[in-house]
């Protein structure tokens, strides 16, 4: 039986801060009419006892007006200090500690934001060499916290070359290469962490068995130097079908699933994600892979403030449903939720600038496309376009000292989702990182949220690179996540 004294607050995820004799009615009342909860237990060395709803076998809380609708939960505690710094937890999540704010992807403990390669590309088109970048490795490699997440794929290469064809693989040796730079020149340097590393399969026409699966993996492994490759990710639905004009080919997503679940029996893998997939098809592929006794981890979209519409959001919650986690690219929705934009100009704000890339590393085409949810056009997206989202943005970066950009990554957090925002410099590394270790709290999420969702628009990209179409030589071929 608590006392006055050990009233401790309660918070979850979705609902608001419950008081414990409010949380003893429930367990009161849940005892006598649903299956039993866990019991409430008094920890007194710890000031603060918050509560973890557990997802597994259960629809997302979230959803739901009431607790009484969860059938399931479990108990974490947490520090005081912590209390304040962390009002609004993503439901099932792992307690977070002074240095430390993780998830699990699969078997994975990763850090709450990913650091993204797509970017990437050596100084000279003939080597394999990057101080920008190896100093950023360093910084993702030394800094406290756990072992970084770097994301990347086979098919990421220099701008330049990955524009004709080549460049195949390039960026899996570069980053392989900053690495063992790192650590060749740090041998004794007991703080420096082993990273976890996420790499992607592109679907090809000629692509046809799971074979084809495993050789792309085993050359994966082998650029990348490593025996086995921390999660590996399919790239996007099956979609680039060059006969179809032609009534000629068919998806081959089952034939990539069943190629995955080799890899992961064979040892090549440790976990397997997909990406770009929507509700329908990720419950399909969940099927498979059940099948084979291969558990899905992760799933891989275009996921953002103002990205959420389009199926995102839906995608989201039917992964939280299924126990599987999400990774976001295009947080920053390329930029526009940096502040590199402010609120009333589309211009590049030069005290934000580290948080993403310059104006200079996007083409005219994509430069257009952002002017315009910058500016609106007055016809798809209002005029004035994302400016009341930017300032509310701002006026929560101001009151917490913190970037724009941070608010940006802690909203996805808060979600349930691990960011993945591409990094170039140490600087922008340090910035993305200084969204962990706190949370916005439900006020400052429903405020975000609503200016967003006045706007009636969402985020799908710049020029060629899109949230669901891919140019690929012969045409544009797109897909839909809802």
């Amino acid at each position: 039986m608590t006392t006055g004294r050990q009233q401790d607050e309660l918070v979850h995820k979705g609902f608001s801060p419950i008081s414990v004799p409010f949380l003893k009615s429930f367990l009161l009342v849940s005892a006598a009419s649903v299956d039993p909860v866990v019991s409430f237990v008094r920890q007194p060395s710890l000031s603060r006892t918050v509560i973890r709803w557990n997802h597994e076998g259960i629809s997302d809380p979230r959803k739901h007006s009431s607790p009484l609708h969860v059938r399931r939960a479990s108990y974490s505690t947490i520090k005081a200090r912590d209390v304040n710094k962390v009002s609004n937890f993503e439901y099932g999540k792992d307690v977070l500690n002074d240095k430390q704010d993780c998830t699990k992807i699969g078997t994975l403990t990763v850090p709450h934001v990913g650091i993204g390669t797509i970017s990437w590309s050596p100084d000279r088109l003939t080597s394999l060499e990057s101080q920008e970048l190896e100093a950023l490795v360093s910084e993702a490699t030394t800094s406290s916290g756990a072992a970084p997440l770097f994301d990347t794929a086979e098919r990421y290469g220099s701008n330049l070359k990955t524009a004709v064809g080549l460049g195949w693989g390039e960026t899996e040796k570069l980053l392989r290469t900053l690495i063992s730079n790192v650590e060749s020149e740090n041998p004794k340097d007991s703080s420096a962490r082993q990273p976890i590393i996420a790499t992607k399969f592109t679907p090809s026409p000629w692509r046809t068995t799971k074979e084809s699966v495993v050789k792309a993996c085993e050359q994966s492994c082998q650029r990348l130097g490593v025996d086995q490759i921390d999660l590996y990710q399919l790239h996007m639905p099956d979609i680039v079908q060059p006969l179809r004009f032609l009534g000629l080919g068919s998806p081959k997503d089952e034939v990539y699933w069943e190629g995955l679940a080799e890899c992961y029996h064979r040892g090549l893998v440790k976990n397997i994600g997909v990406s770009n997939y929507g509700p329908s098809l990720i419950m399909r592929c969940k099927e498979a892979l059940d099948r084979r006794g291969v558990p899905l981890a992760s799933n891989q979209i275009a996921y953002s403030l103002i990205g959420r519409q389009n199926g995102a959001q839906e995608t989201v919650d039917k992964c939280h449903e299924l126990g599987i986690k999400v990774l976001a690219y295009y947080p920053f929705a390329m930029g526009l939720l940096t502040g590199k934009y402010g609120s009333n100009s589309v211009q590049m704000r030069a005290e934000n600038a580290l948080t993403s890339l310059t104006a200079s590393k996007r083409s005219n085409m994509e430069m257009k496309d952002l002017n315009k949810y910058a500016e609106g056009d007055g016809k798809s997206i209002p005029l004035g376009g994302i400016s009341p989202v930017l300032r509310a943005l701002e006026s929560i970066a101001d009151k917490r000292n913190v970037s724009v950009a941070q608010v940006s990554l802690n909203y996805c957090i808060c979600k349930g989702v691990v960011p993945i925002p591409g990094a170039r410099t140490s600087a922008q590394l340090k910035d993305n990182l200084g969204a962990l270790n706190w949370r916005l709290d439900e006020e400052e999420i429903a405020m975000l949220e609503y200016e967003a969702d006045k706007l009636g628009v969402s985020f799908e990209g710049a020029g060629f690179k899109r949230t669901s179409e891919k140019f690929v030589g012969y045409g544009v071929e797109r897909w839909a996540l809802d």
